[in-house]
């Protein structure tokens, strides 16, 4: 197909997609073939990732398209294709923004404590939109029942923006002499965030407060507390 016949297509024509892919990107807005070496305009991803979300949540992984979340984010589907070749590309990209904007690094609880730090940064949630991350979590779930080769890219969406920051708030409580300069930091960082992913994606639970501050107290505060030094028996002064 030409580049001629490919920009007189529309984007509801059965074969825009093989157009757009054999043929070179299409500008969104003129649907003329775009120039080599353009940029893209990322200025509506956020619109489009937050609309999968919404579509993943409302229609589950099997029964979400490409299509449906463009209808909903206003964008045409060859926009989403561009960015996104794939759905589960699509989700992936989807939660792993949604798991950013719940960790702002720069601004993280600073209490003075580690376990002040760490129980600041649960935030509350109405049942609503608990009900709603479920939802989310259970399609990416449905996602990776499909293709365990995702498991890594899962992995880092959900679970690492987590770990970075507790990361930060652990190498804190070592500069203040909290926990021990041998604590392996890497290693704890991913023992709340990656029990959290568990509880959402495998037992289908939510993730709140009190699950939380269980982990925190029983879990994470005594990995990291320095050893009790056995006490020596004070000599009797008789002999053996």
């Amino acid at each position: 197909m030409t580049r001629r016949e490919t920009a007189a297509m529309t984007q509801d024509d059965p074969a825009w997609d093989t157009a757009v892919r054999d043929d070179g990107p299409i500008d969104a807005e003129s649907g003329q073939p775009a120039r080599v070496g353009r940029k893209r305009d990322h200025s509506r991803d956020a619109l489009i990732l937050d609309a999968a979300l919404e579509v993943l949540a409302e229609a589950g992984y099997e029964g979400m398209t490409v299509d449906m979340v463009a209808v909903r984010a206003k964008a045409g589907k060859a926009t989403v294709y561009r960015r996104w070749p794939s759905k589960a590309e699509l989700i992936l990209a989807a939660v792993a923004r949604m798991k950013r904007s719940q960790v702002d690094l720069d601004r993280l609880p600073d209490t003075g404590t580690l376990r002040g730090d760490l129980v600041a940064m649960i935030k509350p949630q109405s049942i609503e939109e608990g009900e709603r991350k479920l939802k989310i979590m259970a399609g990416l779930a449905s996602m990776l029942s499909h293709d365990l080769g995702l498991a890594e890219a899962a992995s880092a969406a959900v679970i690492e923006p987590w770990a970075a920051a507790h990361r930060v708030l652990m190498q804190r409580a070592v500069d203040r002499g909290e926990i021990l300069a041998s604590a392996d930091i890497e290693t704890v960082s991913h023992v709340i965030p990656s029990l959290a992913a568990s509880r959402a994606l495998t037992q289908r639970k939510p993730v709140d407060r009190d699950f939380l501050v269980s982990l925190i107290d029983g879990l994470l505060m005594p990995a990291l507390r320095p050893a009790p030094v056995a006490a020596v028996p004070a000599p009797t002064g008789r002999s053996p």
